[in-house]
């Protein structure tokens, strides 16, 4: 059995109790649910679900259940409204921005603060590209990439992840000030790295892929790619759960772009929603992806804004709490007002 909230309302007051509830703690109520069950659907409301039994039980806990917050030294991550994180990659060959700060780390670490001072509540740093073909980096070579751009950042007091696969680069970036670690393999590609989130305590962002071990871009052959995706998920948090990771200290991220066509990337994000099932923080990378330049006359990945906001609005929409993102200040203005609009709402 799979839920995903639908029914979505915007004066949640003018129900009677117990007609809606309140979306992983944030800005968004919702009346139903739609029952994936036995390859069927159907909607059922919200004051009726735990009568399906223990399985819906637990999932609706877990999708109205707020997420706590990440306490990350002096600074405190919340997931009660979205949040922007900024990419700022140190490669050469990074499918968007690759080679824009290759080689200059005061240059990127101003990069980073300029984004912070836009809003950016994370700043992502990192030193290997993962688009489909990119060559694999040496670790040696991509914790030189990005060590001296997270200590100047952190130093600067901006909150950073490093986005990496491999064990080495992680400890080194978390030794230079980065807070959290983000792996597109979910800790698979290197077997070192749970060790490593499980012994400095690193809240850890995984990402769904159908081939982690081997680059993340083979065919996923899904039967239903939103229950699919959500399944591996779910099964992966429990193995890192079982391996010694803190069950709140874990993200999702469903992988858009990774091993998926452009149908199956729509229908995760129509059914991001479904993933709080999962019972942690949702993040959503769509930023300057291949999706929108195939939905827009092949618009080149420097002309991918419009699409770019909008899948970061679809993702607030559906109480996604990280939204990764190129263009900041762009989104940052989008996601305000957005929320100032959700506060109206809320207030009657």
């Amino acid at each position: 059995m799979h839920l995903r909230p639908i029914h979505f309302v915007d004066a949640p007051f003018a129900y009677p109790d117990g007609a809606v509830a309140r979306l992983a703690g944030g800005m968004q109520w919702f009346a139903g649910y739609e029952v994936s069950e036995g390859g069927r659907r159907r909607a059922v409301p919200v004051a009726e679900i735990t009568s399906l039994g223990a399985r819906a039980a637990e999932l609706h806990r877990r999708i109205t259940t707020a997420r706590p917050s990440w306490t990350l030294g002096s600074r405190t991550l919340r997931f009660d409204q979205p949040v922007v994180a900024g990419i700022l990659n140190m490669t050469p060959d990074s499918f968007s921005d690759g080679g824009v700060h290759r080689d200059d780390p005061a240059a990127a670490a101003s990069a980073g603060m300029i984004m912070a001072g836009a809003g950016a509540g994370l700043i992502d740093v990192g030193g290997e590209s993962t688009r489909p073909g990119a060559a694999t980096v040496w670790e040696q070579d991509e914790a030189e990439r990005v060590v001296p751009v997270i200590e100047r950042l952190a130093s600067a007091g901006a909150l950073v992840s490093i986005d990496t696969r491999k064990a080495l680069v992680m400890e080194r970036a978390l030794a230079a000030g980065a807070a959290i670690v983000n792996d597109v393999s979910s800790l698979l590609w290197d077997k070192r790295a749970l060790d490593v989130v499980v012994r400095t305590g690193a809240p850890v962002i995984i990402m769904h892929s159908p081939d982690p071990e081997k680059g993340g871009h083979g065919s996923g052959g899904y039967r239903d790619v939103v229950t699919d995706v959500f399944d591996w998920l779910e099964a992966r948090i429990e193995a890192l759960v079982g391996g010694g990771v803190a069950r709140d200290r874990i993200m999702v991220d469903p992988g858009i772009g990774f091993g998926k066509s452009l149908q199956d990337n729509l229908a995760l994000i129509n059914g991001l929603a479904m993933f709080h099932g999962l019972g942690c923080p949702i993040m959503l990378g769509a930023s300057r992806k291949r999706l929108i330049g195939a939905l827009s006359n092949e618009a080149p990945v420097g002309e991918r804004l419009g699409g770019s906001v909008a899948l970061a609005l679809k993702g607030a929409e559906a109480g996604v709490q990280l939204l990764r993102v190129h263009d900041v200040a762009e989104t940052v203005q989008a996601v305000r007002v957005w929320r100032g609009l959700r506060d109206r709402a809320l207030v009657g």
